[in-house]
């Protein structure tokens, strides 16, 4: 009686990762900041639309500001993007294997995709020090050039970006399904990975009705800023996690 007892009721070992679950959401929270640093803050400080002379010009005299941004954008992929979803594979897991392992592949296919976009910021540096560039084109032709690099910069987040979407489906549906986290926020998950699906094409086609789609970013955004949030406040549902893990088990 007792051996079918354990077979039916395995003991589940519950891991650091959910017992700590408000540490983790707090971690992730520090993160939000350097994205926002590099993504929005720092190209907002020294990029002029429409004028790669003063664009060239503003990361001249701010050189440590612009490499900051850099910096901040790699550190928030690799703990933002690959640290991150390997602690939503561990809380998650037990509501379905094989959706926990589509969410971690669709978001770390875009972090190679996102870490090499920025060696076009790099190459901006490289082009406005390089002595032999500044003797073999002309100011026009070198600012030009940081436009190009600043152009392809933007199209890498774009493509970087169907992937930040993509992921977000599977990661709404575990949410949606888990039992321990709020249905609510896994819906706004899913409809975060139309949004940035459709912000990406919507800029390959005609960059121009990009404007339009700036309240669907800020939707898109939403769930994914609730989950950290809501892990620090309220934390996970422990006994319903041990129930997933049961009946996965």
């Amino acid at each position: 009686m007792t051996t079918r007892t354990a077979e039916i009721s395995p003991i589940i070992e519950i891991p650091l990762i959910v017992k700590h679950v408000r540490v983790v959401g707090f971690l992730l929270l520090l993160l939000i900041p350097l994205a926002i640093f590099g993504q929005i803050y720092v190209p907002s400080m020294l990029i002029v639309p429409a004028d790669a002379a003063a664009t060239a010009r503003n990361i001249m005299a701010s050189e440590s500001l612009f490499r900051l941004g850099i910096v901040s954008v790699l550190l928030s992929h690799l703990g933002g993007d690959i640290a991150w979803v390997l602690v939503l594979y561990q809380l998650l897991k037990p509501v379905n294997k094989s959706m926990a392992r589509l969410m971690v592949i669709l978001i770390l296919l875009n972090v190679p995709i996102a870490l090499l976009n920025e060696l076009n910021q790099f190459a901006i540096l490289f082009l406005l020090h390089s002595a032999d560039s500044l003797r073999a084109f002309t100011a026009d032709q070198v600012h030009a050039l940081v436009s190009l690099f600043l152009n392809l910069h933007d199209n890498g987040i774009k493509i970087a970006g169907i992937f930040w979407g993509l992921w977000l489906f599977p990661y709404g549906w575990l949410v949606f399904k888990s039992g321990f986290l709020p249905r609510f926020i896994g819906v706004l998950l899913m409809i975060g990975c139309f949004g940035y699906v459709i912000q990406s094409f919507v800029g390959f086609l005609s960059p121009n009705l990009l404007v339009y789609t700036a309240p669907l970013a800020a939707l898109t955004s939403s769930g994914e800023l609730l989950v950290p949030v809501w892990l620090l406040i309220m934390g996970v549902n422990v006994e319903q996690w041990e129930k997933r893990a049961r009946e996965s088990a």
